[in-house]
């Protein structure tokens, strides 16, 4: 059925309430749960946040980069605006160095690969993203088979080098090896065979506001 999907009944984890991995004068390095938007959605059963959340405690902290609502892992959050330029501009040129961790349905041919295919919204199923070689902005991600499981499964390693909505999602289901529990992008015993959506964002380089390098790590908790 086409048309705008209708958003599911929302009830984002209490526990923990909020996981800081680091802080410092500068900013904020979070591990997000699986089922809690990254900012408030307009309509007012989405407020509940990871940004207000933080922003109830730290009241000049805003959001740097976003997970979708279903993915966890790390998130960075500015404590001040001179960080929050200097660490969103590395985002916007792409000198970021993210790894993702994700289990996709049935086993993957090959031990690495690259996918380069261009994505855009699909304006029939909104918010779903697909493959659009016409209107598509250009898309790269890197993989690599971590470990091949027996449902049948394997766990991947991803690194995007772009970062497109739903990129790594969208990328994997055409693949042929849709991630496990996707609402939007697996169907049948892929779908069912988790509760969450198993992607997990787990490292993110960058340089601080104060010069050097740092590289945050939280294993993925699937």
């Amino acid at each position: 059925m086409s048309g705008q999907l209708q958003n599911p009944i929302y009830n984002p984890p209490l526990e923990p309430y909020i996981s800081i991995l680091h802080r410092d004068e500068s900013l904020l390095v979070l591990d997000k749960p699986s089922g809690l938007l990254s900012v408030p959605g307009r309509d007012p059963a989405l407020a509940d946040s990871l940004a207000t959340r933080v922003q109830k405690q730290f009241p000049s902290a805003l959001m740097i980069n976003r997970l979708d609502k279903d993915t966890s892992g790390i998130v960075l959050m500015s404590l001040n605006k001179k960080a929050h330029a200097a660490i969103a501009s590395q985002f916007e040129s792409r000198t970021t160095k993210k790894i993702y961790q994700a289990i996709v349905w049935g086993e993957v041919t090959g031990e690495s690969g690259d996918i380069d295919l261009p994505l855009a919204i699909d304006p029939d199923n909104k918010p779903r993203h697909r493959v659009d070689p016409d209107n598509g902005r250009p898309s790269q991600t890197q993989w690599r088979v971590l470990e091949r499981l027996p449902l049948p499964a394997t766990r991947l390693e991803l690194r995007p080098l772009t970062g497109r909505t739903h990129q790594l999602r969208v990328h994997l289901k055409a693949l042929g090896h849709p991630i496990l529990g996707d609402e939007f992008y697996a169907s049948g015993e892929a779908l069912a065979a988790s509760e969450r959506l198993l992607l997990h964002a787990e490292e993110l380089s960058f340089q601080h506001p104060d010069g050097h390098h740092v590289t945050f790590h939280v294993p993925a908790p699937f």
